[in-house]
């Protein structure tokens, strides 16, 4: 199996590799002329050629494309918590295939938390570039800059739009999934650590989001969201485009 890397940059017959993934690969992998990656350019892949290599940059001639699936169709707004906990479930959503993560600003978001998420945004995305190289994704969820959940909320354009509620007790993730399968986007609101306030959940009964819950079990916030992104990536079908 051929290495995989993400473009930096591209046009229709070229692409290069800077930064860190140009060092990697000319300083650790001593890559040279000619030999052959997979390199995913613009969210498609192809199999490309080395023609050059220096010691901050490495460019490939892009040869035929490949078939490779598309992500997962997956709007994950995850409230913001414990920041370590938070960059492992946007590693694991990435490499799980989910399509674009929020981070949600919630009542309960601790206040020091909320200041300073603006400033860790760059490094969630940097989270997600590598999760979907080490998960051999084609393209790079987009992890957007926080917000405030009811400013989320009107933002949402996802067809089916599910909660993952504390106080549902007996309609299923799964049942609510049943309907599904080929009706475009599918938004997961996960909370933070202790739950959405009650004027939070009143937020939700607006745009019709559906309650559900995973089981009498009380998950942690990354728990919940990586179960909840498992369950529903076997009802939905990725797409995919071949060469």
């Amino acid at each position: 199996m051929r290495r995989r890397f993400i473009a930096d940059r591209w046009d229709q017959t070229t692409a290069t590799l800077s930064g860190d993934q140009a060092v990697h690969l000319a300083r650790v992998l001593r890559a040279e002329s000619g030999q052959i990656y997979d390199i995913v350019a613009g969210g498609f892949l192809h199999r490309a050629e080395i023609i050059r290599v220096t010691n901050d940059e490495v460019v490939f001639t892009l040869h035929e494309e490949l078939e490779a699936n598309a992500a997962l169709p997956i709007h994950l707004l995850l409230a913001i918590f414990k920041f370590d906990h938070f960059e492992w479930a946007v590693e694991k959503a990435t490499e799980l295939g989910v399509g674009r993560i929020t981070p949600i600003l919630a009542r309960r978001t601790e206040k020091h938390l909320a200041q300073a998420a603006t400033k860790r945004v760059d490094r969630w995305r940097r989270i997600a570039f590598e999760a979907s190289k080490q998960s051999r994704r084609t393209d790079v969820p987009a992890v957007a800059d926080p917000i405030p959940l009811k400013l989320a909320l009107e933002q949402e354009t996802a067809a089916v739009r599910i909660l993952m509620s504390e106080t549902e007790q007996t309609v299923s993730l799964t049942s609510a999934l049943q309907i599904a399968s080929g009706v475009g986007e599918l938004a997961l609101a996960i909370g933070p650590e202790g739950g959405w306030t009650s004027e939070e959940m009143a937020l939700f009964t607006a745009p019709e989001w559906r309650h559900v819950t995973l089981g009498p079990r009380i998950l942690r916030a990354e728990t919940a969201a990586i179960a909840a992104i498992a369950i529903a990536s076997t009802h939905l079908s990725p797409t995919s485009h071949e060469s």
